[in-house]
C-alpha cells in the first residue's frame, strides 16, 4: 500500500486493491499499519474532505486534527493519486 505520510501512529495511504471501476479519490487511515478495514476520507474537487466511514474509531479530535493535514496536503494526494493509478475522479 503506498504510504503517503504518518502523522504520529498514524499512517494515510491509498489500498492498491481498489474496485474496478476505481473509487473517487480518497486516502485511508489506520493506526500503526495499512488494513482494507481502516477510516476513509474522501477528497472533493475543491480540496476539502469527507469523512466515509470510521472503521479505525479514531477519537474525533484526533480525526478532525488528522482531517486538517489531509486538506493541507490535499493538492499532493490528489497528484500521487493520478500517479498510482492514471485516472480520477471525485466523489463531489
Amino acid at each position: 500500500m503506498p504510504q503517503l505520510f504518518k502523522v504520529g501512529s498514524y499512517v494515510i495511504y491509498f489500498w492498491i486493491n481498489e474496485s474496478n471501476p476505481l473509487e473517487p479519490v480518497h486516502v485511508h487511515i489506520a493506526q500503526v499499519r495499512p488494513s482494507p478495514d481502516a477510516t476513509k476520507i474522501w477528497i472533493t474537487r475543491s480540496g476539502r474532505c469527507l469523512l466515509q466511514n470510521n472503521n479505525s474509531h479514531i477519537p474525533e479530535r484526533e480525526l478532525r486534527y488528522l482531517i486538517k493535514i489531509i486538506e493541507g496536503r490535499g493538492a499532493s494526494i490528489i497528484k500521487k493519486w493520478k500517479e498510482t493509478f492514471n485516472e480520477i475522479s471525485y466523489f463531489c
